[in-house]
């Protein structure tokens, strides 16, 4: 590999890499080591979290403080690329302006469940651990990430299961055993009941 003086690019066996200048090799490195140093702090983060929740993990309180721990990280990482890669307000405002153009147009589902993601925290909508009927599936919140909520499924009565869900072999309010992932989108399309929000008990009715 020869550095070319006058196109100031790499060549790699006589062919010259378009983009392959010394300045961006050195912003490609400089920013694998931000990534790096990133997932490092991540870590740490999550480990002082461990160490001071103690007997706590679980809660409510874990919940969110992991969740802003991600928002963090993710902020920072999306400021530190950006910083390194683009030096000059005026190029920078008009590269976004066109990945935002594109990005909006490919990945509508993705946005609409990241907008979901923040919705559901601004909301409150659920915690990690509320009992819920989302996008059509019965159970409690084992997980929320920035895309998708994972919901432990429970099975249905038979008289409040509809004939268009999967074959349910749990005919009780019992877990099936399945992970039933959703996609945070849902709660823009249908509605989100939870049970367990303002009462940390079921009601049911005996007959």
């Amino acid at each position: 590999m020869d550095l070319n003086p006058q196109a100031n690019s790499l060549q790699l066996f006589g062919v010259t890499l378009i983009g392959a200048t010394p300045q961006n090799l050195h912003k490609l490195l400089l920013t694998l080591a931000f990534i790096a140093a990133a997932i490092a702090l991540g870590w740490v983060l999550n480990a002082i979290l461990r160490l001071f929740v103690g007997t706590r993990s679980g809660t409510r309180f874990h919940f969110w403080a992991r969740q802003g721990v991600s928002l963090l990280l993710a902020v920072v990482v999306i400021v530190g690329i950006a910083s390194i890669w683009f030096d000059n307000p005026a190029r920078l405002a008009g590269v976004l302006g066109l990945i935002a153009a594109g990005v909006a147009f490919a990945l509508q589902k993705v946005i609409t469940a990241v907008a979901g993601y923040f919705v559901i925290l601004r909301g409150k909508t659920f915690n990690v651990g509320d009992r819920i009927v989302m996008g059509g599936v019965r159970g409690d919140v084992i997980a929320l990430s920035f895309m998708q909520t994972k919901i432990m499924e429970m099975g249905q009565p038979a008289s409040v299961e509809k004939e268009t869900d999967p074959a349910m072999w749990i005919r009780s309010r019992q877990f099936t055993g399945r992970i039933v992932t959703v996609t945070n989108d849902q709660i823009f399309s249908e509605p989100v009941y939870n049970y367990t929000d303002q009462f940390p008990y079921l009601w049911d009715e005996i007959r």
